[in-house]
């Protein structure tokens, strides 16, 4: 890697999340999004809420939750926040309406306190620079006895299409090695989780597994989402120069699973967790 770009890359670890990128939602879905429309309704069931309650969902992204919120537990109201005005646009597309959509961070929700009866989050607590801000907030707009939920990619094990691309990026570089998720993000496991929520004041925390399949067809059907340059993957990705990216590339066609047909069964795990609002 160009020496210029190495030591930016580790100024920018220094300092906080790196070389994420969150500005054209079509892209991430591609990548990842369409992954979450998986988790997203066995999330919903385990909490098993009853209708008519407020919903908000911190960091929405491009609507892929509350869209499930809407289409499963006919809610009072769903709210959404989110600090990507191009996802927000998105959101507002997916959504037809149908969700008060507030461009906001999860550290500093612009909602008064206990605007809500469930607070939801998906995939984006280890993306927040400090997730013990972000779950206070989380606890301050719920209502006493209210919900809050969450749940995180199992990036140091499970999450397979990711772990693949970022052990192998480890090899390449020591860039690579220091942005691998399941080093930055060592607490999306059931403990850390556990304890996250805990420390927030949350009562009877819970945190369970949700296991999804993410095959792909081809290499190709594989490797073009991270093309895209949306999320954290896809960013260093495309922060390489055209000979480290087309090594980085064959190196992993070659750790793959890759099937005789050339498919590639690969599977992902999600960690769910979620707390009771003490009266």
């Amino acid at each position: 890697m160009d020496p210029e770009l190495e030591s930016e890359l580790e100024s920018e670890l220094e300092s906080g999340p790196v070389l994420e990128r969150w500005e054209e939602g079509g892209a991430y879905d591609r990548f990842v999004g369409r992954w979450s429309r998986l988790v997203a309704p066995e999330f919903l069931d385990w909490l098993g809420l009853p209708p008519g309650r407020r919903w908000l969902d911190v960091g929405c992204g491009t609507g892929t939750l509350c869209r499930e919120i809407f289409d499963r537990w006919s809610p009072a109201q769903v709210t959404g926040v989110e600090p990507s005005e191009p996802f927000l646009a998105a959101a507002r597309e997916n959504l037809a309406g149908r969700a008060l959509l507030l461009h906001g961070l999860a550290e500093a929700i612009p909602l008064p306190d206990q605007a809500a009866d469930v607070v939801v989050s998906g995939l984006v607590l280890n993306f927040v620079p400090d997730p013990r801000s972000a779950l206070a907030e989380m606890c301050r707009v719920a209502t006493p006895g209210g919900t809050v939920a969450a749940y995180v990619w199992d990036y140091s094990d499970r999450m397979e299409l990711l772990r693949y691309f970022w052990d192998t990026a480890a090899l390449l570089d020591q860039a690579g090695e220091r942005l691998h998720e399941g080093t930055r993000f060592p607490w999306c496991r059931p403990e850390g989780l556990r304890e996250l929520f805990a420390s927030a004041g949350l009562a009877d925390v819970e945190v369970r597994s949700i296991d999804i399949d993410t095959p792909f067809a081809d290499f190709d059907g594989y490797w073009g989402p991270f093309l895209g340059g949306q999320g954290a993957a896809p960013a260093y990705l495309m922060s390489l120069d055209e000979h480290r990216r087309d090594y980085l590339r064959e190196i992993l066609r070659a750790r793959l699973p890759i099937e005789a047909d050339g498919s590639i069964p690969l599977s992902a795990r999600a960690w769910a967790v979620r707390g009771t609002v003490p009266d």
